[in-house]
């Protein structure tokens, strides 16, 4: 394959680029920003290498440990549980919300094989027992693998953790965090509920 369909196709890997919209991207890179073409492979070389989880909270970082887990403002009565680390970014965009997070990397989906190994649930025990929060906020996406995910982890956490909270309103069925505008977000948060 020669490198401009290796290009193409490789670019194909982003959500939402077809075939086309790879092509288009390849012509601008090549033809009119070889620099910024550069810049772009040189980025993505480093995040690759460089980027992996912050040891406590799992998001994506360059260090051990991520700057949001760094913060001693954050309340550390607070746990909010995502599937993503985009769901951070949307709940911290959002604002409102300054306790600690816990990403899951995904939902239960025993058909795809993720099972309770493949999320770390170990490791969120293990944060919980460390942290001792009074509430922990179950925020998964509002699917059925989201609320089952949810489910699960509110009945292994729920002895352990006086308020286990469930976001609810504003969020609308089928809906993913990273998608939805920060005042839905807040009102979701504002509104959750409890499980327990």
């Amino acid at each position: 394959m020669n490198p401009i369909a290796q290009l193409i196709t490789a670019l194909q890997i982003l959500p939402g680029v077809g075939a086309k919209g790879a092509q288009r991207m390849t012509l601008q890179l090549l033809q009119r920003n070889r620099d910024g073409a550069r810049r772009l492979a040189l980025a993505l070389s480093e995040a690759v290498d460089n980027i992996g989880e912050c040891a406590f909270c799992r998001t994506l970082t360059d260090q051990a440990e991520c700057e949001l887990c760094l913060d001693d403002r954050r309340d550390p009565n607070l746990l909010c549980i995502v599937e993503s680390p985009a769901d951070i970014w949307a709940i911290e965009q959002a604002g409102g919300y300054r306790g600690y997070y816990f990403v899951l990397h995904g939902h239960l989906s025993p058909i795809d094989g993720v099972g309770p190994e493949q999320l770390k649930l170990d490791l969120l025990q293990q944060r919980v027992a460390v942290l001792q929060p009074q509430e922990v906020i179950l925020a998964t996406n509002a699917t059925v693998e989201g609320e089952t995910t949810a489910h699960y982890i509110g009945n292994l956490i729920g002895d352990r953790v006086t308020n286990v909270t469930r976001i609810a309103h504003g969020v609308p069925l089928g809906g993913e965090l990273e998608f939805i505008d920060g005042g839905t977000i807040v009102h979701a948060l504002q509104g959750r509920r409890n499980l327990n």
